[in-house]
């Protein structure tokens, strides 16, 4: 028999599944060296092989399901969003998989997918589904636009020196520079901002300018539109972090900024060295990765102002930033990081970060007490995080003393967080949103953002006459920042003292809080004084949001068993339930509760009139937007000026396998609070006549000496904070 020739179309089908040589084709994101390495090394290294298998089974899965690019209808979660995001990602995927593996199928499908949106974005004008944000195209918001973008513009490099001419001049014209010049020239309004949204714009349209080939993109994405350098990337660099390479927004916000900023960078890298990015500001972006890393327990983020309390550094914006950092920098800590990640991208970086770590270089990451600077010059306040130890359960205690943090900034200043035994203890409730859920609202934040999340009470901070700090206007917030004062982070007496004018008229409120170590104590008490210093008589409450189940409570409660009275008309307060009122002594001012096996008691010094309320949150709530949690407020009424003296003490623990309880009650007997000379005194009694003896000096200074007179008894120190522990027993 004579053999048949093949028809056309499997002649095609076979030579589109032959690989060809990638290394062939130009990138311009990423320099040919590396990739020819990224493909020769991609199965050898345990971490860079799983991402790989990961990507693989992703992309093959869309090829299977064949090109969907829908005409978009929904907002976030909704069925055409959800598509959009899956192209994205698969586009990035598809190049990155055609360079590793040069298998064709790859590029073909990226293109396949590209000429598509080629069919589609110039028919698209304002998105359907538009809400209170810039209107995208592709979805809801036009930052999603440029998120779509970022990721979509790293696949089409990986692929465009394979098309023909005219396939990459319809998907450069039509997809590329459209999506841009929207992004750009027809956005000012976000793209000039000095906001992450801002930060995602430029990075899609510089990273579009260098794989087409169109300067003036890279320029306007760098220096704003008008290429004065007063918007664009070096300007949010500028004034979107501090010194320390803390974020303005908070650590959430920090974290989603940071993958346009790295993988732009990364780019400005390879195509600008001389520009020397990664030194920019003294190295701000990778101070601001490490930040990231800090501002975490239990690799989760702090989740102050809006935040969602459960995202961690397993993100695709931490994976990249911790391998650009660590192929910057080869710090091996960053390798502990990516260890305890489980991923990592499949760029040349990530195979650095792979490599290394197989070898066995990884590093413990320097967890530790520090404070980082907030604003352009490290003068508007700052986030201060003392840690007990590095370890995964040691306690963190956060006090956020920043600036407002634009407008997902929240109305708590002088605020704080604890976590201890890996529980978060003392809360934050973070944004009142349900992320990508399209029931909720289409994942939008929910009006009781607004009601009930940022307002003040919300929070463990200082509200006067039940109204939120700057009456929760976001202008005056803006203005105003604490002043931090003073920061111990080593020692076993840690401490941060801030301070804050403005957030009322004529009302000043300072806060110190400590953390004392005490030798037989798995964990440090936590002494907060806060001081207020006002004009006039008013109201003043001071929230305790906590996580647990009431075990007992010190002082006798007017519990409302048959209906539960609202706080409050406004300001939050019309969100909170009040499920008890009580009116505690010096001696039996506290609550007791129980979280994952161990005891926290919150001991409170009232005074003559105080009241303390165990709320709840929930109320005036018909669509379930809310958790519900509890917190526990102490209220002064008809004071000018205030202390509020707390003691929060983890204790005891309880094993329900073996059912044992040790120590469930406070081994704290009294708390005493009096003025020396020109210190607050505090007196901690514990069983067994051991007292503690924390004062706290008005001058904030480190160097300046202080005395006082407890007992009869001369105590002298250095600095802002002196300890001394007392024998009761000797002394008597």
């Amino acid at each position: 028999m004579t053999r048949q020739p093949l028809p056309f179309l499997a002649l095609a089908v076979l030579l589109a599944a032959a690989p060809i040589s990638a290394a062939a084709q130009e990138s311009v994101l990423t320099r040919p060296a590396e990739m020819q390495a990224m493909a020769a090394d991609a199965s050898r290294y345990p971490l860079f092989a799983a991402e790989l298998a990961r990507v693989r089974a992703e992309v093959d899965a869309m090829i299977r399901a064949g090109i969907d690019v829908p005409m978009p209808r929904d907002p976030g979660g909704g069925i055409t969003h959800e598509q959009h995001k899956r192209n994205y990602k698969a586009i990035q995927g598809a190049g990155m998989l055609f360079r590793i593996t040069g298998e064709r199928r790859y590029a073909d499908f990226a293109r396949d997918m590209l000429l598509a949106y080629a069919d589609l974005y110039p028919r698209l004008g304002r998105h359907p589904a538009a809400s209170n944000q810039v209107p995208g195209r592709l979805f809801w918001q036009s930052l999603n636009d440029s998120v779509w973008l970022v990721h979509s513009i790293q696949g089409y490099d990986a692929i465009r020196g394979t098309l023909s001419a005219a396939d990459r001049r319809r998907i450069d014209d039509d997809v590329f520079r459209r999506a841009a010049r929207f992004l750009s020239d027809e956005s000012p309004q976000v793209f000039n901002r000095i906001h992450n949204h801002a930060t995602w714009a430029n990075a899609g349209v510089g990273m579009t300018g260098y794989v087409i080939g169109d300067r003036e993109l890279v320029e306007k994405a760098l220096l704003g539109l008008d290429r004065s350098g007063s918007a664009g990337f070096l300007r949010q660099l500028d004034l979107l972090f501090s010194p320390d390479g803390y974020y303005a927004e908070g650590p959430y916000y920090q974290r989603y900024a940071l993958q346009p900023f790295v993988v732009f960078a990364q780019a400005i890298e390879t195509n600008d060295p001389q520009r020397r990015i990664f030194a920019y500001r003294d190295g701000v972006i990778l101070k601001a990765v490490r930040a990231a890393v800090q501002m975490t327990y239990q690799g989760h983020f702090f989740p102050i102002n809006d935040a969602m309390p459960d995202k961690s550094l397993r993100t695709e914006e931490l994976y990249q930033g911790v391998a650009i950092a660590y192929a910057q920098t080869q710090d091996p800590s960053l390798l502990s990081v990516a260890e305890w990640q489980g991923r990592t991208v499949l760029t040349p970086q990530g195979l650095a970060v792979a490599r290394d770590l197989a070898a066995g270089r990884a590093r413990p990451f320097d967890f530790r007490s520090l404070l980082l600077r907030d604003g352009p010059n490290g003068d508007q306040g700052a986030l201060a995080i003392l840690r007990s130890g590095s370890g995964a359960n040691d306690q963190v205690l956060v006090a956020k003393n920043t600036s407002q943090g634009m407008g997902h900034g929240h109305f708590d200043k002088l605020g704080w967080l604890l976590y201890d035994n890996g529980n978060a203890i003392v809360t934050d409730y973070g944004a009142a949103r349900f992320l990508n859920i399209e029931a909720k609202q289409g994942g939008r934040y929910l009006p009781e953002n607004d009601s009930w999340a940022s307002q003040t009470v919300a929070h463990n901070t200082l509200v006067v006459n039940e109204t939120s700090h700057f009456g929760g206007e976001l202008a005056p917030a803006e203005r105003h920042a604490p002043r931090q004062l003073a920061f111990r982070g080593e020692g076993d007496t840690q401490f941060s003292t801030a301070e804050m004018v403005g957030a009322y008229d004529g009302v000043r409120f300072r806060r110190s809080l400590v953390q004392i170590r005490i030798d037989g104590n798995r964990s440090p008490l936590v002494l907060d004084l806060l001081k207020v210093d006002g004009e006039r008589p008013a109201q003043y409450d001071l929230p305790l949001h906590y996580a647990g189940h009431i075990i007992e409570v010190g002082f006798p409660l007017q519990s409302n068993v048959a209906a539960r009275p609202v706080l409050g008309q406004g300001h939050g307060y019309q969100h909170l339930w009040v499920d008890a009122t009580g009116t505690p002594s010096a001696n039996n001012g506290f609550v007791t509760w129980i979280n994952d096996g161990r005891f926290y008691t919150y001991r409170t010094l009232p005074t003559a009139g105080s009241q303390l309320i165990l709320a709840e949150s929930g109320a005036n709530d018909p669509n379930f937007n809310l958790r519900r949690e509890p917190a526990v407020i102490h209220r002064m009424t008809g004071t000018t000026d205030a202390a509020f003296v707390g003691l929060l003490e983890p204790h005891g623990a309880y094993d329900p396998s073996a059912e044992t309880t040790v120590e469930s009650r406070s081994r704290v007997t009294a708390l005493r609070h009096s003025r020396s000379g020109n210190a607050d005194v505090v007196e901690i009694d514990l069983i067994g006549g051991r007292t503690l003896v924390v004062a706290i000096s008005d001058d904030p200074s480190e160097t300046a000496r202080h005395s006082i007179t407890v007992a009869g008894r001369r105590h002298s120190w250095r600095g802002h904070v002196g300890r001394f522990d007392l024998n009761r027993t000797q002394t008597n």
